[in-house]
């Protein structure tokens, strides 16, 4: 079968298209073949090689054997199941989350049963189903578990036109907050679309300038700090940060100690099966209703991977960047 791996760091051109063996399930597993998945943020900085936290994750010199495959969700078909499976069956249309360091960038993977995986809505395509997981299993636990977002609360989404944001805007308005979207002035519109109340288009104002103050800002691409974003807390604020690095550690570590402000950064990929299970039905349930949508920008086929990482590179993206198999 074909995957894309790479075994160092770098361009998009360390990506290489390679033949491996097809896997077998184990008798509490399924074999699925993958009809789309994506290109995130998370898969560009792995690939990079650039950040110190990235690099202990997925080897210091080089990308570990274990993990030289990329991609975090996936949608596809159930084509073969073990003896002792009795919660899918062949035939079966299916979208969830890697499991274990599994990458989905390849024409099969094996998942247990009882993994982040379900059935897909028929409401949904294979390539809208392939980008829920990584975005909306982040932006929703951020905001309900961390930000303890309640009816009523004022909430400002940095990054609100990207994978996590557009899902954040929607759960956010779907807790019954008011929602201000940060995003350029090509995006205000679709921004609008997903429920926010107000858009502030960054390239002509600065938010921290104006007198508003949030209850929850809600950082999905890590442009901003929780110094900078201090001052536009209310009194009991929280600031969300989705990327780690040394100074969202120590801001968490000393708000936690002090002050009534905090910052927050959480590890929402670590959380557990049951967990991620919960929300992907959650989120299922939303999407039968028509109460989520799903952003994608562009889509490649996987031959293209190394043009899908160039453009999810240069930053802009507006959702999901799809891969198809």
């Amino acid at each position: 079968m074909k995957a894309i791996k790479y075994t160092k760091y770098g361009t998009p051109e360390v990506l290489q298209i390679v033949e491996i063996n097809k896997p077998t399930p184990k008798p509490n597993e399924i074999l699925i073949k993958i009809n789309a998945s994506t290109v995130t943020k998370v898969d560009s900085i792995f690939r990079e090689g650039k950040e110190f936290f990235a690099r202990m994750a997925t080897g210091i010199t080089k990308p570990k054997e274990s993990i030289s495959i990329l991609g975090t969700e996936f949608s596809g078909i159930v084509e073969e199941i073990g003896s002792d499976v009795k919660l899918f069956k062949k035939g079966d249309f299916v979208f969830g989350a890697g499991h274990n360091g599994q990458g989905t960038h390849a024409e099969y993977i094996t998942m247990p049963e009882d993994g982040p995986i379900i059935i897909k809505p028929n409401s949904i395509d294979d390539n809208s189903a392939a980008a829920i997981p990584s975005g909306a299993l982040t932006a929703l636990p951020f905001l309900r578990d961390n930000g303890k977002i309640q009816k009523g609360n004022k909430v400002l989404i940095i990054g609100a036109s990207g994978s996590v944001g557009t899902y954040a805007v929607q759960f956010a308005k779907y807790f019954g907050a008011e929602v201000t979207g940060l995003c350029s002035s090509s995006n205000t519109e679709m921004v609008k679309s997903l429920g926010a109340d107000y858009v502030i288009d960054y390239t002509k104002e600065d938010f921290t300038k104006s007198s508003s103050k949030y209850d929850i800002i809600f950082d999905t691409v890590g442009k901003s700090s929780f110094k900078v974003c201090k001052d536009s807390l209310t009194e009991n604020g929280i600031y969300l940060s989705t990327f780690v690095s040394f100074r969202i550690l120590t801001n968490m570590l000393f708000t936690s100690k002090f002050g009534k402000k905090k910052a927050i950064i959480a590890f929402t990929g670590l959380r557990s099966v049951n967990d991620k299970l919960k929300d992907l039905l959650f989120i299922k349930d939303m999407l039968e209703k028509g109460t989520l949508k799903v952003i994608i920008d562009k889509v490649y086929p996987y031959t293209k991977i190394a043009e899908a990482h160039n453009y999810v590179d240069q930053g802009h993206k507006k959702g999901n960047v799809v891969i198809t198999f």
